[in-house]
């Protein structure tokens, strides 16, 4: 690893949808992730977008492109992303105001995080809270 790189994510939820236009405006509009490349194929199709949110990322594409990727996922069923977020509250309440699925509103855990569950349009679950994995406690 360069120092360049040292802090920088190395795991990336990849998920694929039926309507990935939909999915890249639900994330940004609902929960504040930010469209950093999207890049199209005939018709429109989406090959591959990256948003982020924070220092995270999630990569997304269009279903039925073809490819191994697409194979592979055909089957998969939905994903679970898990982002942190620093009011979850006030996260929560963006997401439903902009009509995202509220699974279970925000709730205090027993290892000390507060989070909130939503579902995007293709039956995702995405959670967010303020537990950071791998943080010093």
């Amino acid at each position: 690893m360069t120092d360049s790189a040292a802090g920088a994510p190395t795991v990336f939820p990849a998920v694929l949808h039926r309507d990935a236009r939909a999915a890249i405006r639900l994330l940004t509009q609902a929960f504040g992730f930010r469209e950093e490349a999207v890049y199209e194929g005939a018709g429109g199709t989406v090959l591959h977008a990256e948003l982020s949110y924070g220092s995270g990322r999630v990569m997304l594409g269009s279903e039925g492109r073809g490819g191994v990727f697409d194979a592979a996922m055909e089957d998969a069923g939905p994903a679970a992303v898990y982002v942190v977020v620093e009011d979850t509250d006030a996260h929560c309440a963006r997401a439903g105001a902009a009509g995202a699925e509220i699974l279970m509103p925000p709730t205090d855990r027993d290892h000390g995080s507060r989070d909130y569950m939503a579902r995007d349009g293709e039956g995702n679950v995405w959670s967010f809270g303020t537990y950071r994995p791998g943080a010093p406690s």
